[in-house]
C-alpha cells in the first residue's frame, strides 16, 4: 500500500462518514413522522489481498441498516380508525394510480407499512396520512362471513334487520319453587286439571299445542315462577316482547321419575292477571336427584342442549321458530333460599334494521361497527402480516416497505401481535442518540481529512526528494 492508495482510503473514509451523517439528518428530520423507522448505518471493512503477516487495512463501506424490528411508542389520538401494532407485523396497504368514474384505480401492488394513522375518506376507504390505502376483508355485518378482499371501506348503508332465529339461556330453577300458592296450598307444583292440555313430563317426545287458556291463566300463575324476559324480532325488525314463566310439574322420586319443569311464554306482551293465555314450548326439562340437566340432552359434539320453540307466536304476530340453546351445565336445579329463577345469560340473535354510527378496532384486528339498534358487528378484517426477517424490506417513500428475497415471503396473521385501535406508532428514533451518533460521525469525518492532508505532504515531500 503506498501513499496514493492511502489518500484513495481517506477518501472512502469520508465517503462513509457523509453517508452516516446523512442517514443521521434523516433521522433526525423524521423523528416526529408517525411509523418511520430509522435507518443506521453500518460499516464494512474492504482489504486489499496481501500476502500472509503483511495485509493492509483497505478501504472501508457504508451500509443502510433498518430497525424495522424496533417498536416505536404508542400514543393515543382519540381518533377510532387510527391503529397501531404492538408487536411483530405490518399493515398491507397499496397506493393509488389514478381514478375512473369517480373511484380510486389501484396499482394492485402491495406494500408494507407499521404507519397505521388511517382515516376514512370521501368514498369511505382508509387511507394513512401518506396516502396508502388499507387492505383486508370486507365482512357481511348480517352473515360474519367474507364479501371482498382488497382496500377496505366503511359501508354506511343501512343494516338490515336480522329475525331471532335462536336464544342462548343460562340459569339455575329453584329446587323448591316458592310460588303464591306455596303458603297457601302446600305444594309448589303446577297440576292443572285438564293436564293433557298444559303440562308435559314426557322426556322422549317434543309435545305441541299446549296451552293455558286465558281463563286458567290465574291458577297457572299463582303455581309458577317468574322467568326470562327478552325482545326478539321479527323478519321485519319489529320487536316483539316475550315473556315467560316456569312451572314445576313433578318432583324428583328415582331415576325414572325425575324432576320436571315446564317452559310457557305469554300470548300477550302486555301480561295483567289472567288476561292472557300461555303457550308450552313443548319440552320436558328433567333434573337428576343432583339438580343436573338430564334431558333434553346435551350434544357431544358440540356441548350444547337445543330445543326448538315451535312457531313462537305474541300479540299475533309469529317470529319462527326458535331455537333454545342450553350450554354444558347451564340449566340446573339447585336448592335457592329464594325459591325464584336466577338468569345468569340471556341472549337472542336478532336485531331491528339500524344506520352506523361509529366504529372501532378490535385488539384482534377487526373493525366493528356500532349502530343505531344497538349491535356491534365486525364490518372488515385488517390486513396484517409478518415476516421472517423483517430488516430485509426495501424502504420506499411514505413509510412504506417492499417485499424481497432477503425478507422472506409474507405470512398472515398476528402471532401474538395486538392492533391498538385509536392510536398510533411514532418513530422510533432517539434524538439523544442519533445526537451522540453524529458527534462520533464528525469526529471520524475529520479524522480522515487529516488523513487526507498527511499524505498529501508526504506526496509533496516524495516530490521534492527527486527535485
Amino acid at each position: 500500500m503506498d501513499i496514493f492508495t492511502a489518500l484513495q482510503t481517506a477518501v472512502t473514509g469520508l465517503k462513509a462518514q457523509s453517508y452516516a451523517i446523512d442517514n443521521i439528518s434523516g433521522n433526525i428530520a423524521n423523528s416526529q413522522t408517525t411509523g418511520f423507522k430509522r435507518i443506521d448505518t453500518s460499516f464494512v471493512d474492504l482489504i486489499a489481498e496481501q500476502t500472509p503477516k503483511h495485509e493492509v487495512s483497505g478501504t472501508v463501506l457504508a451500509q443502510s441498516q433498518l430497525s424495522n424490528s424496533i417498536q416505536g411508542n404508542i400514543t393515543a389520538t382519540n381518533v377510532p380508525t387510527n391503529m397501531a401494532l404492538n408487536g411483530d407485523g405490518f399493515f398491507t396497504v397499496q397506493t393509488k394510480s389514478g381514478d375512473a368514474n369517480g373511484q380510486p384505480v389501484f396499482n394492485g401492488s402491495n406494500l408494507y407499512t407499521r404507519r397505521g394513522d388511517f382515516t376514512v375518506d370521501k368514498d369511505g376507504y382508509l387511507v394513512n396520512g401518506a396516502g396508502s390505502y388499507l387492505l383486508g376483508d370486507n365482512l357481511d355485518p348480517v352473515t360474519g362471513q367474507t364479501a371482498s378482499s382488497g382496500p377496505i371501506k366503511i359501508n354506511n348503508g343501512t343494516l338490515p334487520a336480522k329475525q331471532t332465529t335462536a336464544i342462548t339461556y343460562n340459569a339455575n330453577l329453584p329446587r323448591t319453587p316458592t310460588t303464591n300458592a306455596t303458603a297457601t296450598g302446600g305444594s309448589a307444583l303446577y297440576a292443572p286439571t285438564n293436564a293433557s292440555t298444559s303440562v308435559t313430563t314426557d322426556t322422549s317426545t317434543t309435545a305441541t299445542g299446549l296451552q293455558v287458556t286465558a281463563a286458567s291463566a290465574s291458577d297457572f300463575i299463582d303455581h309458577s315462577v317468574v322467568g326470562p324476559s327478552l325482545t326478539a324480532y321479527t323478519a321485519s325488525g319489529a320487536p316483539v316482547s316475550v315473556t315467560t314463566r316456569w312451572a314445576k310439574v313433578q318432583d324428583y322420586a328415582s331415576a325414572s321419575q325425575p324432576a320436571v319443569w315446564n317452559l310457557y311464554y305469554a300470548a300477550k306482551s302486555d301480561v295483567v292477571g289472567g288476561s292472557t293465555a300461555w303457550t308450552n314450548t313443548g319440552t320436558a326439562f328433567a333434573f337428576d336427584s343432583s339438580g343436573q340437566l338430564t334431558s333434553p340432552a346435551v350434544n357431544a359434539s358440540t356441548g350444547v342442549s337445543s330445543v326448538t320453540i315451535p312457531s313462537l307466536t305474541v300479540d299475533g304476530t309469529t317470529v319462527g321458530d326458535i331455537t333454545l340453546n342450553l350450554g354444558k351445565n347451564a340449566l340446573t336445579q339447585y336448592a335457592t333460599s329464594s325459591g325464584s329463577v336466577t338468569t345468569n345469560a340471556l341472549t337472542q340473535d336478532g336485531y331491528a334494521a339500524g344506520s352506523l354510527n361509529s366504529v372501532s378496532v378490535s385488539t384482534d384486528g377487526k373493525i366493528v361497527g356500532a349502530y343505531s339498534n344497538g349491535s356491534s358487528l365486525a364490518i372488515a378484517n385488517v390486513g396484517i402480516v409478518r415476516f421472517i426477517n423483517p430488516d430485509g424490506l426495501k424502504q420506499e417513500s411514505g413509510g412504506n416497505f417492499r417485499q424481497t428475497l432477503d425478507s422472506g415471503n409474507a405470512l398472515t396473521g398476528l402471532n401474538g401481535t395486538t392492533v391498538v385501535g385509536s392510536n398510533v406508532e411514532q418513530s422510533n428514533t432517539d434524538i439523544a442518540s442519533e445526537f451522540s451518533k453524529m458527534i462520533v460521525t464528525q469526529q471520524a469525518y475529520s479524522a480522515n481529512t487529516r488523513v487526507m492532508s498527511t499524505a498529501q505532504t508526504m506526496m509533496s515531500d516524495l516530490l521534492n526528494v527527486i527535485r
